[in-house]
């Protein structure tokens, strides 16, 4: 490979979506890419390469080119070539885009700190509000539906369309710009005049659970919203200072991926080295392997389900097929192709998948997912920690 890292982690939803996904929270046909550093492997197991649709790296190039010297849009003529090319996780982001990506990966991204998702019965909900943002700040609640944004009805539109309105994706909206959300609360409806703002998420939340939560044993829950810079070294931290015997509950519930160096990390935690995963770029096979000095003895259960996905899916086959965790939940999402980015003619930038990773066991997640050791929908936190019990991890 001549380029610096790739991907493994998903299209865009269009253009701009994607940047949206890592901290609002949406689940629908794309997820954060992850950077993958260089290959390190020491022949790692061969398989047969995925026969999935790609883009030619060469054509996408060439028709940026050509409509860049035409006086034409670049990364228009990119996107067409690359959605007639079928590649489901390629994508084409112009030079801003790609910028607000990057800095999305490293956990700042500009917003009103909604999470949206769509409701039981259609509707656009609120799933979630980061403290202390200006959603937050007006009172906005997790279970209020909105309604409009920008006095345009949100109740129809692709949820990735709706976080794009919130953040002014298409309209080139900084910190400080104002958006007017239409939110309804049971009965009552009201607008409110958000200002967007610069946001930092904490990807990695740490609490203690069970009965003993504040005693010496019990057990701790490890939340990961994405694999952002820095979440390794939290999820890392957190098993560190965890009690002495206390069970990890590691909650990849709809973590929708990101840096696959970060999610290497994690799984570190939990290993003294070995695989973590195989990949393929061009059919030339790679690994990715554990540092050594992880925790292996403390009792662990990965929560997932079918919004987990990527990177995510990434540690969660590591820790399954090592025998490492239990794993619980329902069947992930099931991303594993890998993205390579190249500069294209007039700034913009093209993933276009190149090749496919494995489980330690050689098990493709693209398309498949992965099926947890005890499949549960409801209560599925409940009956984790309960597994995590079971295995001597206090809960």
């Amino acid at each position: 490979m001549s380029d610096p890292e790739c991907r493994v982690g998903p299209r865009g939803l269009r253009r701009g979506a994607a940047l949206t996904l890592v901290f609002a929270g949406v689940l629908a046909t794309g997820a954060a890419t992850g950077a993958l550093p260089r290959g390190q492997a020491q022949e790692p197991p061969v398989h047969p390469r995925s026969v999935a649709a790609t883009a030619d790296r060469d054509e996408v190039a060439e028709a940026a080119a050509d409509a860049v010297a035409d006086g034409k849009s670049g990364t228009e003529a990119a996107e067409e070539v690359v959605s007639r090319s079928g590649d489901r996780w390629g994508a084409v982001y112009d030079e801003r885009e790609y910028e607000e990506f990057e800095d999305a990966l490293g956990g700042t991204y500009t917003g009103v700190g909604l999470a949206a998702r769509r409701s039981a019965d259609g509707q656009v909900a609120v799933a979630r509000i980061q403290p202390g943002s200006p959603a937050d700040r007006a009172g906005i609640r997790s279970g209020d539906l909105l309604r409009t944004v920008d006095g345009r009805r949100v109740d129809r539109l692709p949820v990735s369309d709706v976080v794009s309105l919130l953040r002014g994706d298409r309209t080139g909206a900084k910190a400080g710009s104002t958006v007017s959300l239409g939110v309804r609360r049971g009965a009552a409806t009201r607008t409110e005049t958000l200002r967007r703002a610069r946001l930092t998420v904490e990807s990695v939340t740490v609490r203690r659970i069970g009965a003993e939560r504040s005693g010496p044993s019990g057990a701790v829950r490890i939340a990961v919203a994405s694999f952002t810079k820095g979440s390794g070294a939290a999820v890392r931290d957190a098993v560190r200072d965890a009690p002495a015997g206390a069970g990890v509950l590691l909650d990849l519930r709809g973590n929708p991926g990101g840096l696959v160096t970060e999610a290497v990390t994690a799984a570190s935690a939990f290993l003294d080295g070995g695989l973590v995963a195989t990949y393929d770029v061009h059919g030339e096979q790679h690994a990715l392997y554990a540092k050594s000095g992880g925790d292996t003895e403390r009792p662990v259960v990965v929560l997932v389900d079918g919004g987990t996905m990527s990177a995510a899916e990434l540690v969660t086959g590591a820790l399954q097929d090592r025998g490492r965790a239990v794993t619980v939940g329902s069947r992930t999402f099931g991303k594993g192709s890998v993205q390579m980015p190249s500069k294209l003619a007039g700034g913009s930038v093209a993933e276009l998948t190149v090749g496919h990773y494995r489980t330690p066991a050689g098990h493709g997640v693209d398309g498949k997912g992965i099926t947890p050791d005890l499949a549960v929908s409801a209560r599925a936190q409940e009956r984790a920690e309960t597994v995590l019990s079971g295995l001597g991890g206090g809960s």
